[in-house]
């Protein structure tokens, strides 16, 4: 705690040294008594003002939100003793987080609490632990203030936003209507799973009697299947230095993650379970495949403080790590980059490990702006090189996902804010042609 000058002192100290300068005194005594006069009220106005330690702070923050929504940090100031103070407020924000103001001042009466408040814009995920709290108390005087830091850790995370909530709810919708209309309809049902018996019909396929009932019944009698539940998807997330890259002004890594959480909702809504595994040079986390409307949350919680690393990515561990938890057979989405000169080094020699037991989806952003380099005229020198570049760049990429399809990989290549939909459309199609 140490005193600290007010704008009033300053103010206090020049009106001083103008009546020194204007009063018939000899200015080298006239200075040094308007020194001693300003110090001796700056020391009488430090001592006098309320310690600031007494004067409660305390801040409250909204725990969650998601990148692009609102948030509010709330402080509450208490003023415990018997007379009026004023108090200054300085808080440790980030400024990533928006907001609207970090400092306040108050005058408070005696005993009297009150309550400042702003919105907070967060322009970035990840964890946040504001902690120091500058409070400043004035003396009465309003010359000096006495001023003390305080620790006031209070977590906040601000998760990744689900952009393709929209799209893939509209899916989900549908694929649950369609399920329900072929096990309603007339005819054959969908799936693989043993729904009921019922009479056969001139729809009917006969490879779908049950003769055993039939014999016992005396009339034709079919079985009826369902979509089957209770499935395992497992999305398998690349963290590493080609998921770092922009693409329509946003990370690659950000546009795998609303992929993973569309999957993960459209698998929870059918029954199945989903999980993730997030990776670059290392495994970082994973999160067991569940089934249930928290599973979401769960994923959500994995993904919001992942920060692609600039390193290269190790498929090969992180796919043992998946095989060796996953023995089931099972639908990997792999959220990756098509970056040839990786793929053909490290993804390639280890996709087998996958391939060997489970249905396998590669799934990655292409950018949209090369796709238009590509196909649009050039208007100039620099547009004809930065066309034939991009056209040798989806070449390259479209050469990758041809060795992909080829080892026995589905591959979606899709626009960023197409990815998600693609995936789950992918994921859906799977299903009902009972592949897995």
């Amino acid at each position: 705690m140490f005193p600290v000058p007010t704008a009033r002192f300053v103010a206090v100290t020049a009106c001083l040294a103008v009546v020194v300068l204007v009063l018939p005194v000899a200015v080298p005594w006239g200075f040094v008594a308007g020194c001693l006069l300003a110090v001796a009220l700056a020391v009488v106005d430090t001592a006098a003002a309320a310690d600031p330690s007494v004067v409660g702070v305390d801040r409250q923050l909204t725990s969650t939100v998601t990148l692009g929504g609102d948030g509010e940090v709330r402080w509450r100031v208490t003023n415990p003793t018997a007379r009026r103070v004023r108090v200054a407020v300085a808080d440790e924000l980030a400024p990533s987080l928006g907001a609207g103001r970090r400092r306040f001042a108050l005058t408070l009466p005696p005993g009297a609490s009150l309550t400042e408040r702003t919105e907070l814009h967060p322009s970035r995920r990840g964890r946040f632990e504001p902690d120091d709290v500058v409070v400043r108390v004035e003396g009465p005087l309003g010359l000096m203030a006495r001023q003390r830091t305080r620790a006031l850790r209070t977590p906040m995370r601000v998760l990744p936003p689900f952009r393709s909530r929209t799209q893939v709810e509209l899916r989900i919708a549908r694929a649950q209507l369609l399920e329900i209309g072929l096990r309603t309809a007339r005819g054959t049902g969908g799936g693989t799973e043993f729904d009921v018996l019922r009479d056969y019909s001139v729809d009917d396929d006969v490879r779908n009697i049950d003769w055993a009932a039939t014999a016992r019944t005396g009339r034709a009698i079919v079985r009826t299947y369902r979509a089957e539940r209770n499935q395992q998807v497992l999305v398998l997330l690349d963290n590493g230095r080609f998921m770092a890259g922009n693409v329509a002004g946003v990370p690659r890594v950000e546009w795998a993650m609303d992929a993973a959480m569309g999957l993960t909702a459209a698998a929870g809504a059918l029954g199945d379970r989903c999980g993730l595994v997030t990776f670059d040079s290392v495994v970082h986390d994973v999160v067991p495949p569940a089934a249930g409307r928290s599973q979401l949350e769960r994923v959500t919680d994995a993904l919001y403080d992942l920060e692609p690393q600039l390193v290269e990515s190790d498929y090969a561990g992180a796919f043992a790590v998946t095989v060796a938890r996953v023995r089931r057979r099972s639908l990997l989405v792999l959220l990756t980059e098509l970056a040839e000169e990786a793929m053909t080094e490290t993804l390639l020699p280890a996709l087998p490990l996958l391939l060997s037991r489970h249905l396998v989806i590669v799934g990655s952003v292409a950018d949209p702006a090369v796709r238009t380099w590509a196909t649009a005229p050039p208007q100039s020198v620099d547009g004809a090189y930065r066309m034939a570049a991009a056209n040798a760049a989806t070449t390259r990429r479209a050469r990758t996902a041809s060795l992909l399809r080829h080892m026995g990989a589905t591959v979606v290549d899709a626009a960023p804010d197409q990815l998600a939909a693609q995936l789950v459309d992918a994921y859906f199609a799977i299903k009902a042609d009972a592949r897995l």
